[in-house]
């Protein structure tokens, strides 16, 4: 039959052209919509541009057809040879193509979204930028396939045969391809999220950059595969086959990993923070780098494995063997500020063998802080807080304060285990850094607060108050005479305020020998002014209260017979009488 008869008969309303022979026939933008060519012959034709939508295309020849560009939604093509045919940007939406032969078949960039392809031949088949979202290719033959950027969104590909098939790129986004055979295939950056990968085969798979957050991949093998920078957020390996993979810098956070096993896989620089490694086997695995961040160990095998550098900040470990481990140190600590681990450990030396067994002896919730000198505490609390600030999610409380003849320790408790030794150089150093701009600053600080602003506060050296050149005026009127007590009283109480014991002894001591000196007698109110003032400040404070305390049994000889130490001790008798 030639092209015209087919039309016209087509025209006149007949649709039943079953077993006619068109090979070669020249049929391109013709419409033959709901057409039956069942078991045609048509080899070779040029059906590009045609419509065939609906069409009854069962068991019919299309080898080395063209298709290009062909409307054949909903056709039915089962158990047609389309092999070789070109079907580049062709509609094939909704077709059925059961057992259809495609191979070496040419379709990039068409459409097959929600094709039924069960069972269908495609191996070497050409579907490079295609669209195959929820098509059905249960058993499919897809070796050697080109999907290079396809669109395979939620396609059911069980058991389908993507041996050597390349899909660079693709996006397999909730696909299905449980017991699917991937071996040696190439899905380098493809999308495979939420994807459903349980018991498939993917020996030598390359995932380099992949996206597999939240896949599943229980029970499948993956020996030797390369998973290269690969994203597998809390995907699930369970029970699967790593042996030899290469995980290099993958980022494995919260996945499972529970009995899988990956003897010998190369875990560089991994991330595998708050991962479940129950029963996982890690025997002569490479973990150096790794990221072990509140990880859960139990009963895990790490015979053999190379640990050094890796960080387990919060690490959970149970029944785990660490005798026989590689590692010459790892990190206690991360901080997500700069995404660095830190806190080496140890901090000056390399383990012993088998050392990493015994528990890190460094690490407490306890910090102890030793100071030479009574501290500062309005420079200790900002100190506490900045260390806060430079360490995430670190929280620290003081627990207690010890003093002894030549040293004071200051007890703070942290949120969770930190390094001692290195935090509590961390707050000292901070401390001191901390001590001198709140004594610069302490003028400014306490104005930002509405706080009175004291004349003398504690950076303040009464000694290198120079001698006034002449003396100071008289002070024989009444009225001069009582506002330079206010101004003194002022002075001296804003010293108390602002001072702990051992040093306002001394402050307000030079300062009245100060005004002695230059004539200034106000004996009777300064005493007033001062024994009243610490007991306040001893009612309204508990701490300074037991530093007033601890003075009375520590301070020299000469500060205590001085007449500031005699005041003191006449406060604290009357305390001890309250």
């Amino acid at each position: 039959m030639n092209r015209q008869e087919l039309l016209d008969r087509y025209q006149a309303g007949e649709r039943n052209f079953t077993y006619i022979n068109l090979s070669g026939a020249n049929l391109s933008g013709v419409n033959l919509q709901e057409i039956d060519l069942t078991g045609a012959n048509l080899t070779g034709v040029n059906l590009s541009w045609a419509v065939l939508n609906q069409a009854q295309l069962v068991g019919a020849c299309f080898r080395r057809a063209d298709l290009r560009n062909a409307v054949l939604t909903r056709s039915n093509f089962n158990q047609s040879n389309l092999s070789g045919a070109n079907l580049t940007k062709a509609d094939l939406r909704f077709a059925t193509l059961k057992q259809a032969d495609l191979n070496w078949a040419i379709l990039t960039e068409a459409d097959l979204s929600n094709t039924d392809l069960t069972g269908a031949k495609l191996d070497q088949i050409n579907l490079e930028q295609a669209k195959l979202n929820h098509a059905l290719l249960m058993g499919a033959e897809l070796m050697e396939a080109n999907l290079t950027r396809a669109s395979l969104i939620a396609a059911n590909l069980t058991g389908t045969n993507l041996r050597e098939s390349r899909l660079i790129g693709a996006n397999l986004k909730d696909a299905i391809l449980t017991q699917a055979n991937l071996t040696e295939a190439d899905l380098n950056g493809s999308t495979l999220r939420s994807a459903n990968l349980t018991g498939a085969d993917m020996h030598r798979v390359i995932l380099t950059g992949a996206d597999l957050t939240e896949a599943i991949l229980d029970s499948a093998d993956l020996s030797r595969g390369n998973l290269t920078g690969a994203y597998l957020l809390k995907a699930s390996f369970k029970k699967a086959y790593l042996l030899r993979t290469n995980l290099e810098e993958v980022y494995l956070l919260w996945a499972n990993l529970s009995e899988a096993n990956l003897r010998g896989a190369n875990l560089r620089k991994a991330d595998l923070s708050g991962s479940y490694l129950s029963d996982t086997i890690l025997s002569e695995a490479d973990l150096r780098d790794a990221l072990l961040i509140e990880s859960h160990l139990i009963r895990t095998n790490l015979e053999g494995a190379k640990l050094t550098g890796c960080c387990i900040h919060n690490w959970e470990k149970l029944d785990v063997e660490l005798t026989k481990v590689e590692c010459d140190y790892v990190y206690t600590q991360f901080d997500y500020t700069s995404k660095k681990p830190k806190n080496r450990y140890p901090s000056d030396r390399d383990f012993l063998p088998g050392e990493l067994a015994n528990e890190p002896s460094e690490d407490s919730h306890l910090i102890t802080v030793e100071f030479m000198e009574y501290p500062n505490w309005e420079a200790l609390v900002y100190t506490l807080v900045k260390v806060e600030q430079e360490s995430y999610e670190l929280q620290l409380m003081i627990q207690g304060f010890e003093s002894q003849p030549d040293q004071f320790f200051l007890q703070v408790k942290a949120n969770h285990l930190v390094n001692t030794k290195l935090l509590a150089e961390q707050i000292l150093t901070s401390y001191l850094s901390m001590k001198k701009n709140i004594l610069q600053k302490r003028s400014d600080i306490l104005g930002l607060l509405n706080l009175e602003i004291p004349i003398f506060n504690a950076s303040l050296d009464l000694q290198e108050i120079p001698e006034p050149a002449l003396p100071p005026p008289p002070v024989a009127e009444h009225h001069n005479h009582q506002a330079l007590s206010q101004e003194i009283s002022r002075q001296i109480q804003s010293i108390l305020r602002s001072q702990e014991p051992e040093k306002f002894v001394v402050s307000v001591q030079r300062l009245l020998d100060f005004l002695t000196k230059n004539g200034v007698e106000l004996e009777e109110i300064q005493h007033q002014v001062i024994i009243q003032g610490i007991v306040q400040r001893a009612q309204q404070e508990p701490l300074f209260k037991e530093n007033l305390f601890r003075w009375e049994q520590t301070a020299n000889p000469s500060e205590r017979v001085s007449l500031m130490g005699e005041l003191v001790r006449f406060a604290i008798a009357l305390l001890w009488e309250k």
